[in-house]
């Protein structure tokens, strides 16, 4: 039957729910005779998969580039990515698989750190790779300057995935386009950035990618749930965001039924089986029973098990029935949920970082410029308000206008819905921003795709057309707001700084050469501000008592009496916690703030050059002054 009605020139349609970036692989037979599945499966697929490439590539070029001309150490600016070395150094060197403990930071046994060992083994596997050719320090570099590049795949897949599902081939080159500006001018995936953030970036995006996807596929839903269960095992800054995201998945099978059943089920499904994965994978079995509120443990666990059993049951069991059926039901799922959270981890609905000491969110956290909130942000540097929260806001006005127009209403309610709660965190945490903006990336990418595919079909368009996608491309750049807001605040001259200033300068005391005098000292216990804490821990062989972790709460409580305290007092907290060096950095901001609040201190003392007597000066060159602590 199939050759008779080939003969006859009919057109079949094989295997119709075989897609590829939400392109239809479905084969066509012509009446040439010739079967053209492979050569049209490859050029659909190549419609996404090359631009992807090509845009990773030549991003990457650019951000190595930069790198080379203007990087002074192969590890990246902030504290987690030196932070994330050592304990990448210290796997390597032996340090058991399910021990997150740094046994260098804090009071005497160290201090339990909260972050996960998915983002170790990539990295220590690339280092392990290249100490094949190079020394130790080579091979580091080279691991630390690829791994982010690496990353600009998925990144750069998943907006353009995600674009190509809600406007077509434009709206994906726009994508790639925004995403490529997001990247270069943000920190996140520079070479040397190999913080735990870029990851959670990434697979956000990806998320994003498989739930924006219009036939409700079990393929894309799938990819949903295992980037979105990965980024909740790798850290809890995204439990909030995949939470609203699986809510929104549910409610989008209430309101749909049999048409959203397949997807539904699988994204239930392999969120609930990564995460299972992840848990016995990552989590010792002695901690089982342990439920905390930074990190991935059984509390999270539990509940998003929980959580994607119910969405599957519901979708596999009762898709036929009524929609208020299924709201019902989808209700009665949602009380399970909240009881299962009420009763397994109570502590968790409140914030992670509730129970920081008054002491440490004076002088620590509030002071620390990502965990600023809207409020303190557009107090002290009102200029830079527009670059977190003009691009997400205008989204969700995109999003709102796209879901009453547009055939597309379930993805761009979905999309709202994500934004909207990573742009509620950035409101009260201005870290939160770096999620929002690139999101919003996608529904302006659908929208200005809209705007050239029309522009594209005429022969001449109008001028109002060519203003709106004009002005739509230059309001959904993070930087041009940067731009303005320097304009508008600072002046002309400013304007030109955006870029340069969109990542904090270098430490200047936290050197190798700096902390030479310290590094061959022999091995004790350093009292330093916890600017510089990390930086000590990569270069020298001692314990440190500070460094700006929130489970440090000891060691750091201890670090500023120390600073805070008179010269007498600071040598009770010396000799108690064991220090046996100090290193004073009089150049560092958080030295010259406690020196200049606490006039009568020990920092005060230093900063004017007044050595007490149970400290002995170390001869050292450059900002760091060594003391030892004398018996």
């Amino acid at each position: 039957m199939l050759l008779r009605n080939y003969a006859k020139g009919t057109r079949y349609r094989v295997a119709p729910g075989i897609r590829w970036y939400g392109l239809d692989w479905s084969i066509a037979l012509s009446v040439s005779g010739t079967v053209n599945d492979q050569v049209v499966g490859q050029r659909r697929k190549n419609d996404v998969l090359i631009p992807v490439v090509l845009t990773a590539l030549v991003t990457a070029l650019v951000l190595a580039a930069l790198h080379l001309v203007n990087g002074t150490d192969y590890v990246g600016r902030d504290n987690d990515d030196v932070m994330r070395l050592v304990q990448i150094r210290d796997l390597m060197a032996g340090q058991n698989w399910f021990d997150l403990t740094q046994y260098r930071l804090g009071l005497e046994g160290g201090t339990a750190m909260h972050w996960s060992r998915l983002i170790d083994v990539p990295i220590a596997n690339l280092i392990g790779f290249f100490s094949m050719f190079m020394d130790t320090r080579q091979a580091e570099a080279a691991a630390l300057f690829i791994w982010p590049l690496i990353l600009l795949l998925p990144l750069f897949a998943g907006t353009a995935i995600a674009a190509n599902h809600l406007g077509g081939r434009h709206a994906m080159l726009v994508a790639l386009l925004l995403t490529a500006l997001f990247a270069i001018t943000h920190q996140r995936f520079r070479p040397g950035a190999i913080d735990h953030h870029n990851v959670q970036l990434a697979l956000m995006a990806l998320v994003l990618a498989g739930l924006t996807d219009p036939r409700f596929s079990r393929f894309w839903f799938s990819l949903a749930g295992v980037s979105a269960a990965l980024a909740v095992a790798i850290g809890a800054e995204t439990v909030p965001v995949i939470a609203v995201t699986g809510v929104a998945v549910a409610i989008l099978w209430a309101a749909i039924g049999r048409r959203a059943n397949g997807g539904t089920r699988a994204f239930g499904l392999t969120f609930g089986a990564t995460l299972t994965a992840c848990f016995y994978t990552l989590v010792a079995p002695a901690n089982y029973q342990n439920v905390v509120c930074d990190s991935f443990s059984t509390g999270f666990y539990f509940l998003g098990t929980v959580g994607g059993g119910v969405v599957f049951l519901l979708a596999a069991f009762f898709s036929d029935k009524p929609g208020p059926v299924r709201f019902a039901l989808l209700g009665a799922g949602g009380a399970v949920m909240a009881l299962a959270a009420f009763l397994t981890a109570p502590q968790c609905l409140q914030s992670p970082l509730a129970d920081l000491d008054p002491l440490l969110r004076t002088l620590w956290l509030d002071k620390v410029a990502e965990a600023q909130s809207v409020v303190s942000l557009a107090l002290t540097k009102p200029e830079s308000v527009g670059a977190h929260f003009a691009v997400p806001l205008l989204a969700l006005i995109i999003c709102g206008w796209q879901a009453i127009r547009s055939d597309r209403r379930p993805q761009y309610l979905i999309l709202m819905a994500v934004i909207a709660l990573a742009f509620g965190i950035s409101l009260v945490q201005v870290r939160g921003s770096v999620f929002a903006n690139l999101l919003a990336i996608i529904p302006f990418a659908a929208l200005i795709g809209e705007k050239r595919a029309i522009m594209h079909g005429k022969k001449k368009p109008g001028l109002g057309l060519a203003l709106q996608f004009i002005v739509l491309v230059f309001i959904s750049v993070q930087i041009i707001w940067s731009m303005a807001g320097l304009l508008v605040f600072e002046g002309v001259a400013s304007a030109g700084t955006a870029v340069s200033n969109a990542t904090p300068p270098t430490e200047k005391c936290a050197t190798q050469t700096n902390l030479a005098g310290l590094a061959s000292e022999p091995p004790g216990v350093v009292s330093a501000v916890s600017n510089i804490g990390s930086d000590i821990l990569r270069f020298t062989p001692h314990r440190v008592l500070a460094a700006p972790y929130h489970r440090n709460q000891g060691g750091m409580l201890t670090q500023l009496h120390i600073a805070m305290a008179t010269e007498k007092e600071a040598e009770a907290f010396l000799r108690g916690a064991g220090v046996t060096l100090v290193a004073f950095c009089r150049t560092d901001p958080e030295a010259i703030s406690l020196a200049g609040g606490y006039e009568n201190s020990f920092y005060a003392a230093l900063m004017n050059n007044q050595v007490p007597a149970y400290l002995q000066p170390v001869a050292s060159d450059g900002p760091v002054e060594l003391f030892r602590v004398l018996p």
